[in-house]
């Protein structure tokens, strides 16, 4: 989907990454499954109102959502929650960082992102964590042979 301005047209990708199978964890899927199911009824219940729009988040008469009206919503209700200020461009950036910090393969985030290359990936995306770099700080230490006195301490 493009905005013009406020209007939306559905276009085809702009390169061959755009279009890409996401490999989603268990929960999410479940979630997906379960809209689905609830999406289904609303078709039914419209009838012959139902706009195919072939989105997977809809009015309840199938006619697609604004991604403005999309990001209005999700400020509203991240507020509500009392989290911290996040687009949902800024949702792409954290989950990128987070996989990249969980030790996820950057080719594979890569990958998921669309990216041609993993150069790029890690230069916008990767982000060291506080707890990443304590740990890198803790394994380099652990690399260092040190000479310990009978007492146990190295000296």
């Amino acid at each position: 989907m493009v905005l013009l301005g406020w209007e939306t047209l559905t276009s085809t990708p702009k390169s061959l990454a755009g279009k890409r199978t996401l490999t989603l964890d268990a929960e999410t899927v479940r979630v997906l499954r379960a809209w689905k199911r609830r999406q289904v009824r609303e078709r039914l219940a419209a009838g012959e109102g139902w706009a195919d729009s072939g989105m997977v988040f809809t009015h309840q008469d199938g006619s697609g959502l604004h991604p403005g009206k999309v990001s209005e919503a999700f400020t509203r209700i991240a507020s509500e929650a009392g989290l911290p200020p996040i687009t949902l461009h800024g949702l792409r950036h954290g989950a990128a960082s987070l996989s990249l910090a969980a030790g996820v393969d950057v080719k594979v985030v890569s990958s998921a992102l669309g990216h041609s290359t993993t150069f790029f990936t890690q230069d916008i995306y990767q982000t060291v964590f506080p707890e990443v770099a304590r740990e890198a700080a803790e394994a380099t230490a652990a690399m260092v042979p040190l000479k310990r006195d009978r007492s146990g301490a190295s000296g």
